[in-house]
């Protein structure tokens, strides 16, 4: 026993439910069924057997793992809509950007600096340290609102706050929400892949 809750993986797979349990996808498909470590028993999602290093053994430092996974994902699905949508949007729908394509952008500081929404009175940023200041507060402030619960209350669990936080309802059927789950991670970890 490694300390985590078993039951879970009973659930999911009485229910059916294909990406938990035993008999979820495997990272070598068929050929890894002797190969996937004990510890690594389906419950949690995306687990699909593949810890060669042995970072899932011990469970404090797994949950740790898995948070930043989770939070890494979430930037980076966020950043490559945001890479993508000024490029599409100059070249297929008109708009005008200063700079649209991502790695070109930032170099507009140095150079008269950037108007956000290609608006001057908006924000025109033209210091670099402003904007990691900004940026740094802001995040901060995210992710001390995600941890603590701000003024919604304390959350239950800072993976997947809920309450508040899922205004239309995602997670109100379990087999719905564990889906969601798995969907969330597999498009989170090609996000940053891409990214």
């Amino acid at each position: 026993d490694y300390g985590w809750d078993t039951a879970s993986v009973a659930m999911f797979a009485a229910s059916g439910e294909k990406w938990y349990g035993p008999d979820r996808p495997k990272w070598l498909g068929p050929l890894s069924d002797n190969n996937v470590p004990e510890y690594l028993t389906g419950e949690f999602p995306g687990d699909y057997g593949f810890d060669t290093a042995g970072l899932a053994k011990d469970p404090v430092k797994f949950e740790k793992y898995r948070e930043a996974e989770l939070v890494h994902a979430r930037w980076a699905m966020l950043g490559t809509v945001g890479c993508l949508t000024p490029e599409l949007l100059s070249k297929y729908f008109g708009f005008s950007f200063g700079e649209p394509v991502w790695f070109k952008a930032g170099s507009q500081m140095f150079s008269g600096g950037i108007d956000y929404l290609g608006n001057p009175g908006f924000v025109h940023a033209q210091s670099i340290v402003a904007i990691f200041a900004a940026q740094a507060l802001l995040m901060g402030a995210c992710e001390a609102y995600r941890v603590s619960g701000g003024p919604a209350g304390p959350v239950k669990d800072i993976n997947y706050p809920g309450g508040a936080f899922d205004p239309l309802g995602l997670a109100d059927d379990p087999a719905t929400f564990a889906e969601l789950k798995v969907k969330e991670i597999k498009n989170g970890r090609l996000a940053m892949f891409s990214m």
